[in-house]
């Protein structure tokens, strides 16, 4: 990941259940190229030894304030000073309570009180402790001094109660710090996104359909989340999980993903149409399933509303993206694309290369403009292509 080149992460792990998961997040970390330094404190080594986050992160972990040996190596306000983000993984409602009356009495506390960089705090506890209202009281103190806090998901807990209170996963937290490092250049920007394919129903057990996972419409909203704008989502059928921070509007038809953006396109400065809409439905929708018969059968279609088109017809200021999946002639038929459908960016690429079609994690693609410029990128990530795309939103954005 770009943004995680040189950057450190100073992870504090306070002693509760979910330390084990603290785990799983400095690996998640290391893996996507930040630097991770782990501060524990003294009830977190009674769950996980710091072995094994230096063999993790593989870099001594930070336990003593007065130890002349960590402090020569690690050094408490050089690592205030040199963290990018400090995130609490897991955050117990004593770390919560002793930051917010300000009490520096170890060092992870200590750092906390030093350093300038922001702070993700990640609480995990009984569901009982969560709802305290002292808890709640200090949760809100810290937030309206700018701490950032990512809420704990419900479930079954360790202490045997269910409820609110369980750390959230990993990749979640992860995910959280990706968006409050990302420069946030977007945050004047509604998008209004759509992702996946639609469904034809043809009887109550077939469809028409096509390829689509929506994997590259929901990398758009992530990585469009993380610099700072509003999304809505409209996607088709998926196996995806939604963006943390998106609006999700379900829809399975062409017809129903028409009537979504239509009703959202007012609210939006930006419209990006990633979903591989389905240009023809069954003429006739049986009621009943049809039965195997001899012979072969004739299926009728006809085609949907071009969204694309009727948005372009009436964009009236917003900045309007499509794409063009092609098999052959790639240019030439995105070029036509682009003009037909009046849009100001289109993102065209050929499914037939390897690594580059439906379904997987990256894509190679040719963005051309409304003035004529085209730019081949290179095989990539589908969150480094949808970074590739906002900036070139950005451009159109300030040439207007």
């Amino acid at each position: 990941m770009e943004d995680a080149e040189k950057r450190t992460i100073v992870l504090g792990v306070s002693g509760g259940i979910a330390c084990y998961k603290a785990a799983e997040l400095v690996r998640l970390l290391v893996q996507e190229g930040f630097s991770v330094q782990v501060v524990m404190t003294r009830e977190a080594m009674e769950f996980v030894t710091p072995l094994t986050f230096q063999t993790l992160s593989g870099r001594p972990v930070a336990t003593e304030t007065f130890s002349l040996t960590q402090e020569s190596e690690i050094g408490h306000i050089r690592l205030a000073g040199q963290a990018h983000l400090l995130v609490i993984a897991p955050a117990t409602a004593n770390i919560i309570g002793k930051i917010a009356a300000g009490i520096a009495d170890d060092l992870l506390t200590t750092i906390l009180m030093a350093t300038k960089a922001g702070v993700l705090i990640a609480p995990s506890m009984n569901v009982h402790m969560f709802e305290n209202p002292i808890l709640q009281e200090n949760i809100g103190k810290l937030k309206a001094l700018g701490y950032h806090f990512i809420e704990p998901t419900e479930g079954y807990l360790a202490c045997g109660y269910e409820g609110k209170g369980r750390l959230p996963e990993p990749e979640d937290i992860l995910e959280e710090i990706r968006r409050l490092l990302k420069k946030k250049d977007l945050i004047d920007e509604r998008l209004l996104i759509t992702a996946g394919p639609n469904q034809e129903p043809l009887d109550p057990v077939r469809y028409v359909s096509n390829r689509s996972s929506g994997k590259m419409g929901y990398a758009l909203a992530r990585v469009g989340l993380r610099r700072g704008a509003k999304v809505t989502l409209v996607s088709g059928p998926t196996s995806l999980v939604p963006p943390s921070g998106a609006r999700l509007i379900s829809v399975r038809t062409a017809a129903e993903m028409r009537e979504a953006v239509l009703q959202e396109f007012a609210n939006a400065t930006a419209v990006v149409m990633a979903a591989a809409v389905a240009d023809y439905r069954p003429e006739q929708y049986v009621s009943k399933k049809l039965k195997r018969a001899e012979g072969p059968i004739v299926l009728k279609l006809q085609p949907n509303p071009d969204i694309l088109r009727e948005l372009g017809e009436r964009k009236n200021g917003r900045i309007l993206i499509g794409f063009a999946a092609e098999t052959e002639a790639l240019v030439k038929n995105a070029t036509k694309k682009l003009r037909e459908k009046h849009l100001d960016l289109i993102v065209a690429n050929d499914v037939t290369q390897e690594g580059s079609g439906f379904e997987g994690d990256t894509n190679a693609a040719t963005l051309m403009d409304r003035k004529g410029a085209v730019h081949s990128l290179p095989l990539m990530s589908k969150e480094e292509l949808a970074d590739r795309i906002y900036d070139y939103l950005i451009e159109i954005r300030n040439s207007r």
